[in-house]
């Protein structure tokens, strides 16, 4: 890629800061070049994602979203990760699939976005791309992806301001996420799965549970129902763990309780929507990906 600098405004931060090839003066501090803290097979993503054999995850580093509770702080905020070229990400790329994944999970990207579609101009998989996402995204943005991923995962973590602001740092999260939202589901239409059932398009929104929000989760399922109802699936969450900076905010410095969790799922089964839900098992340090850049 050129030296050249680059004024970024790929995401709803417009920050429209320079951008050398490994470092960046924007929100998420990233260089033009991918910077990656984890490529490998990762068995803990829906159902339909992981499989038996595993998604084939590349965790970038830096994030559009500033989560208090990020339990990928290390890569998000905490600059864990190594500067890749173009070509070594194509080479990651390969490899994963040649291990046998099911697809090429692209997670929290982007920042990158310009260099990943170069990686996939280079060279384009067999298998379905993933794009991994908190939901802060522009729609003109993902309006370039079309035609390259196949399987939209993006978060609907707020619709009120003050919850998007105070946690995300993100004011107009759900202006931006909403649109963003329609935009992916544009482009990947219906679920579709094959035989084995492994999904190979479409959209699946990702819901965290946070502590004392339950009012927060029904109103973006609520949301969620009305607008899209059978063209998403959903994914309700129930792994939050008090990680990062979760401690200087008491009321959601603890996991959440039996009694919200259900709450929120016996709402989910009231609307009858299609999905996932994880049980309270899943909130555990222990499921948090290990980042040894030493292994890329």
């Amino acid at each position: 890629m050129s030296e050249q600098t680059y004024i970024c405004s790929l995401c709803p931060r417009n920050c429209r800061a320079e951008r050398s090839d490994d470092s960046g003066r924007g929100f998420c501090k990233a260089g033009q070049l991918p910077k990656i803290a984890r490529a490998a097979p990762h068995f803990w993503e829906e159902p339909c994602i992981s499989g038996t054999r595993g998604s084939g995850t590349i965790f970038f580093s830096g994030c559009v979203l500033s989560c208090v509770f990020c339990q990928n702080h290390k890569i998000s905020t905490g600059g864990c990760g190594k500067t890749i070229t173009v070509d070594e990400l194509v080479c990651h790329i390969k490899r994963l699939e040649s291990e046998g994944v099911h697809n090429i999970n692209l997670v929290s990207p982007t920042p990158y976005i310009e260099s990943i579609i170069r990686a996939f101009e280079k060279y384009k998989p067999e298998i379905p791309i993933v794009f991994n996402t908190g939901g802060y995204e522009k729609p003109e943005t993902i309006k370039r992806l079309d035609g390259i991923v196949d399987i939209y995962l993006p978060d609907m973590k707020y619709i009120r301001s003050s919850l998007s602001a105070k946690y995300s740092g993100a004011a107009d999260y759900f202006v931006y996420a909403l649109p963003a939202l329609k935009e992916m589901i544009r482009q990947t239409g219906k679920p579709f799965f094959d035989a084995d059932g492994m999904m190979k398009r479409g959209t699946i929104v990702r819901h965290l549970i946070l502590p004392q929000n339950t009012r927060n989760s029904i109103e973006v399922l609520d949301l969620l129902d009305e607008t899209f109802g059978d063209q998403i699936l959903i994914s309700l969450m129930g792994q939050y763990v008090p990680l990062a900076k979760a401690e200087q905010y008491p009321e959601i410095n603890r996991r959440i309780t039996s009694r919200e969790y259900n709450k929120v799922l016996e709402h989910l089964g009231e609307l009858g929507l299609d999905g996932f839900a994880q049980d309270l098992q899943s909130a555990r340090e222990d499921y948090v990906p290990e980042f040894d850049i030493s292994a890329l």
